[in-house]
């Protein structure tokens, strides 16, 4: 079996260092090049600004107006684009579409959207904004702080280069705002139409999110889509995802080929122009999708384990020289044990799989058998100067992890294994892979704390853009069932708007309802539940002030926000004394309603 020199080089003299200081792969830093903040004009009416965000923001004038494709990440990215579209054309804006659900935070930016300005949007990009702002906040933030670099500096050795598929995450639109607005235009199949006087042909298409769509404009040759980046589709996303499943994403490469499009845009990366061009470069992405899959498949059926297929599974070296397949942003080492967990799950016939040891012991073990600490830092130092940085990271995650809590570690087997994972990182093409051990490395060495990200607090936009009952109903992944044991009860709450949802908590599990037959009840407004969900006051503060009114026992009601994993639900005062005044037996509306 070959080495996976893909993933990372053996070979040192890859680093260079970037124009800020920073050390990285060559291939790494000279990608940044194609993230310089410019307006491309593709051709007559169609224009793409590239590397002003993470995402571009493309636009396509009709007779009738200004179309306008993604607005980024805040409101200040999207005013940008506006301001500097203006030098391009005086035209109004006629309608807003939105590729997919990860760039849609500056609609606000655009006069009349959501008004007189439709917004045309896949029918999952709701529930697709809520399901990560709401349960999975603490994961979805802490992943994208590595995968994209967010506490990096600026500059200096561990200084961000890109992020793979653009320069920056929200680049230099500080402070920023999210303005997005929910689409008036459902997409949920093939769609012809007309818009701003123009035909055009909406596709799902479902490449990074399920909610993607390829957009057509046949009289100007032109597609702007979401599915063809400027690196080789993740189909694993460091940040933590559901499964990507590449075949549904070769369906959305089949239909952008078919299209004989002479000008190809995308949410990210400079637009490709040249119908020979944009066929030879989406025929070698789409390939180089279905290699991964067709050959992980292969090896699954060899009974090979998730080790030995990153090393069967490689990509030919004809893929590393496309324009949307070089390894800039994840790593097919990296897919293919996704694509192997996506269709056949976690176990790989690995024996010691079955039923490991809790982490802490096995590296204790593992520490011990090798001759206790000392001798594995020395082979972790002899592996690190030998280049041997798999190794290294392997045993130097045994020094840290031996004891239950990394905090219990030693300094120095901290700043050992930030040193291996450190030199992975700047031997890597890969954006995500570089960004991720450097930050990793930051925290080992305690110049970063993360502490914050893995406490589960819900994002207050989030909550106020949720309908109420999604995220009381989201508190059942916070419950902790060693304080539910003896609970059986049920609570409700009713919102200023007249809405009601409910949790009954029986069997040490939160059991969504609409509240109706709870005889317990906290009543408020929304506002109110977005304080106390995102952290800025506690319940109890809230009852005593009478933001929030109480109905019921209120021993039973403290039982159960007690049940909770959350410091805002905190049930001080929440007995007879602390609800005596603030609405004990009171079922009448909150405040304001």
């Amino acid at each position: 079996m070959n080495d996976i020199a893909a993933s990372f080089s053996a070979d040192p003299s890859v680093v260079a260092i970037g124009p800020r200081g920073q050390v990285g792969h060559r291939d790494h830093i000279d990608h940044t090049a194609q993230f310089d903040r410019e307006i491309h004009r593709v051709r007559d009416d169609v224009w793409s600004v590239v590397g002003n965000g993470l995402s571009n923001q493309n636009v396509v004038e009709g007779p009738e107006g200004l179309i306008v494709i993604d607005t980024g990440e805040s409101v200040q990215e999207m005013q940008w684009t506006l301001d500097a579209l203006a030098a391009q054309t005086d035209a109004p804006i006629a309608a807003v579409i939105y590729t997919h659900s990860h760039y849609v935070g500056g609609t606000a930016a655009v006069p009349g959207a959501g008004e007189t300005v439709p917004i045309w949007g896949h029918e999952r990009i709701m529930a697709n904004r809520e399901r990560t702002g709401v349960e999975l906040s603490a994961s979805a933030t802490r992943g994208a702080v590595h995968q994209f670099g967010l506490f990096l500096p600026p500059d200096g050795p561990d200084g961000l280069i890109n992020v793979g598929l653009g320069a920056s995450f929200r680049r230099d639109h500080a402070p920023h705002a999210v303005g997005f607005i929910p689409p008036t235009e459902i997409i949920s199949g093939p769609v012809s139409t007309t818009i701003a006087g123009l035909e055009v042909e909406i596709t799902p298409a479902p490449s990074d999110a399920d909610d993607s769509v390829t957009i057509w404009f046949p009289e100007l040759a032109t597609a702007v889509h979401n599915i063809a980046w400027p690196a080789l589709f993740n189909v694993f996303a460091i940040r933590g995802e559901e499964y990507r499943d590449p075949r549904v994403l070769l369906n959305g490469l089949d239909h952008l080929l078919t299209l004989g499009a002479e000008h190809l845009v995308g949410s990210h990366g400079v637009p490709i122009s040249g119908s020979r061009e944009i066929q030879n470069e989406v025929t070698l992405d789409r390939d180089s999708i279905q290699f991964l899959w067709d050959q992980t498949v292969r090896g699954v059926n060899k009974d090979l384990s998730a080790g030995d297929l990153i090393r069967f599974v490689q990509l030919p070296e004809r893929f590393a020289s496309g324009r949307l397949t070089r390894q800039l942003y994840g790593l097919a080492e990296h897919h293919v044990r996704q694509i192997r967990t996506g269709i056949i799950g976690w176990f790989d016939g690995d024996e010691a799989q079955l039923f490991p040891l809790a982490p802490s012991d096995r590296a204790g073990r593992l520490v011990e058998g090798f001759g206790g600490a000392a001798e594995v830092r020395r082979r972790v130092r002899a592996a690190i100067d030998a280049d041997d940085l798999r190794w290294a990271v392997e045993m130097g995650s045994w020094l840290v992890r031996r004891d239950a809590s990394e905090d219990g570690a030693e300094a120095d087997d901290r700043a050992l294994l930030a040193e291996a994972v450190r030199e992975i990182g700047r031997r890597t093409s890969a954006a995500n892979i570089r960004n991720w051990c450097l930050t990793r490395a930051r925290e080992l060495e305690g110049t970063l704390d993360l502490g914050r990200m893995r406490t589960h607090v819900f994002g207050r936009a989030a909550v106020m853009a949720a309908a109420p009952a999604t995220t009381v109903h989201a508190l059942r992944v916070l419950l902790d069932p060693d304080a539910a044991a003896e609970v059986d009860d049920h609570l409700r709450w009713r919102f200023a708007d007249g809405s009601t949802a409910g949790l009954r908590v029986r069997n040490q599990v939160a059991v969504p309802t609409d509240g109706r037959d709870a005889d317990l009840e906290l009543a408020l407004d929304l506002e109110t539940w977005a304080d106390i969900c995102s952290g800025r006051l506690t319940l109890s503060a809230a009852v005593a002030d009478q933001r929030v009114t109480t109905s019921g026992d209120a021993d039973r009601i403290g039982r159960i926000t007690a049940c909770f994993d959350h410091a805002c639900l905190d049930h001080a005062g929440l007995g007879h004394a602390g609800l005596g005044h603030a609405g004990l037996g009171h079922a009448g509306p909150a405040r304001g309603e």
